[in-house]
């Protein structure tokens, strides 16, 4: 398996092999976020397909550093327009429900808007990131930026399924009152 650099330069060579050496590194990783977003087999496989056409067309002239996070990114970006797209009247699913767990904790966006750009906003929620342990970092980006389940966390750190869910429930209200603190209507 190649690493990130030398697949970066197969996609400023233009040469097709860059696809594959990506799909064969990162493929897997991409499907599960599409899948846990989607959760439907046949529109991740979809996306992680139109994200590849993504990345040969924005490599070169960008050179991403780390590689993972820009093609997660695309895929997640791709994978939330399919789900808007499909789930407009529709309640239900995965992401919808870890989004429905923090949308309390956030601002309304429209008020943030006026009040904060969005990147002072995302500087903010890196900054309260920053004061979570190891451990809670991942369990909340791995809910929240992957939409993983409390059962696929709970096996990723090592602890129950409703401990995860204790812990969500925790670092919500602290990012609730960090965003507060900081003159953030919630």
């Amino acid at each position: 398996m190649l690493d990130d650099e030398k697949i970066i330069d197969l996609f400023f060579e233009r040469s097709e092999q860059a696809i594959r050496e990506l799909d064969l590194k990162y493929g897997k990783i991409c499907y599960r976020i599409a899948y846990n977003i989607l959760d439907s087999r046949q529109d991740a496989e979809e996306c992680v397909s139109d994200a590849y056409p993504g990345a040969w067309n924005a490599i070169p002239p960008a050179r991403p550093e780390p590689l993972l996070s820009y093609i997660v990114k695309i895929v997640r970006n791709a994978s939330l327009k399919a789900y808007y797209r499909r789930e407009a009247a529709k309640r239900g699913g995965t992401y919808t429900v870890a989004m429905q767990e923090i949308e309390p904790c956030m601002a309304d966006w429209k008020t943030v808007e006026g009040k904060v750009e969005a990147r002072e906003l995302a500087r903010i929620i890196e900054g309260f990131l920053d004061t979570l342990t190891q451990k809670e970092r991942i369990i909340f980006m791995r809910r929240y930026a992957y939409a993983d389940t409390y059962a696929d966390i709970a096996e990723r750190v090592g602890i129950s399924g409703k401990n995860v869910s204790v812990r969500l429930s925790l670092i919500r209200k602290r990012m609730k009152q960090y965003l507060m603190e900081r003159g953030l209507t919630v």
